[in-house]
């Protein structure tokens, strides 16, 4: 049934070359410079036009609604939760349905009235440290925003409120923590595509591609012959990111390593197949290199490694739900950072199944196709 469906599949490839050689060609010494143009325009950017918040009061005072008049006035903070007690902060930032939260403490307004000085915690997830730092300064701008106000009723500076910073995931609010281990799938996504994309672009242009579909090693087998050494060099590619990491950066690491590597085989796995499909696309080297670093870049671009997921245009976030790196990121951070487990990055592994089993699917077919 498996080889009935691969041979079934490859008649696509000849009449997808026929129809697309040479003006696929022309085209994509335009397209990608015009899309990455307009990715960079909208997606590379750390500006941030809403933060979603939770408020938990425990004052309930004149002076606490003040405080968070500040915030609801502003037009960048939104309140998602209004908690009842500390134990719901955990779920709210694990859950990541709340960016920020603020904690109001029992005696806000008693100290401040007295000349003291009254503590505000904000709490960040600091998974993505330049989102969290950014919204973590936001907050902080409205809380000497309050101090100011407070100067111009009383005509004197009062003592006012002291904030207390701290981050869930990422203590320090470290850059390379977060880009590390999303590096540790992103990396090995270049590798993974050249070497797929150039396997049978190079065999056609060497005229060995022929010889070897009349071998008595069937689709199947040609494909997983070609499929294996890319995904075996990026498991080893990631791996070694991971090492350095780990031993040279010091940076912990949170979840299971099976759970982990088990992840960036089904990720390399889909990445190669989108390869494949790319080089039986080819006509030549020269296309499926100009192909293979087109697609990379865009889909380094809509992971979510450098900025988050949620910040881009709705419509480019539909685009990433077909993006298989954007899954890899996800739940190479998650288990690294997060110490994650199967059920919370079950949903990042059937994308990554689905695209794998379509695209090797689709590239069975198109080298089948060759036997025609």
């Amino acid at each position: 049934m498996r080889e009935h469906i691969f041979n079934v599949l490859v008649l696509i490839r000849k009449e997808v070359l026929m129809i697309v050689k040479d003006k696929r060609l022309r085209a994509i010494l335009v397209m990608p410079v015009l899309l990455q143009t307009l990715l960079f325009g909208y997606v590379a950017s750390y500006d941030l036009s809403r933060i979603d918040y939770a408020l938990l009061d425990s004052d309930h005072s004149a002076l606490s609604r003040e405080l968070v008049g500040q915030f609801e006035g502003s037009g960048l903070f939104r309140r998602v939760a209004t908690l009842g007690n500390a134990q719901n902060i955990a779920d709210m930032l694990d859950g990541k349905r709340a960016l920020l939260v603020l904690h109001i403490g029992p005696d806000f307004e008693r100290v401040l009235l007295s000349g003291g000085t009254a503590p505000v915690q904000v709490l960040v997830d600091g998974r993505n440290s330049n989102v969290a730092g950014i919204a973590a300064g936001y907050a902080a701008g409205l809380v000497n925003a309050f101090n100011e106000s407070r100067l111009r009723d009383n005509g004197v500076l009062p003592p006012g409120v002291s904030v207390s910073s701290r981050a869930w995931f990422n203590p320090n609010l470290e850059t390379r923590w977060n880009i590390m281990a999303g590096l540790v799938a992103v990396l090995s996504v270049i590798q993974v595509m050249v070497l797929a994309g150039q396997s049978v672009a190079r065999e056609k242009e060497q005229g060995t591609f022929d010889q070897l579909l009349v071998t008595p090693f069937g689709p199947f087998t040609i494909m997983l012959g070609k499929a294996l050494p890319p995904i075996l060099i990026g498991i080893g590619q990631s791996g070694l990111v991971l090492l350095i990491a780990l031993y040279w950066f010091g940076i912990p690491f949170g979840g299971s390593y099976g759970l982990l590597f088990f992840g960036l085989a089904l990720s390399n796995t889909s990445i190669v197949g989108l390869g494949l499909c790319i080089s039986s696309l080819a006509a030549n080297m020269q296309q499926a290199i100009m192909y293979t670093f087109s697609g990379t870049i865009l889909m380094v671009l809509l992971s979510g490694l450098m900025t988050p997921v949620s910040s881009m245009p709705m419509v480019l976030q539909w685009v990433t739900l077909a993006n298989p790196v954007r899954y890899g990121v996800n739940l190479a951070q998650k288990i690294y950072l997060e110490g994650a487990g199967l059920a919370e990055v079950q949903w990042d592994f059937w994308p990554l199944a689905i695209i794998a089993v379509i695209t090797l699917t689709m590239a069975s077919k198109l080298f089948r196709s060759r036997l025609v």
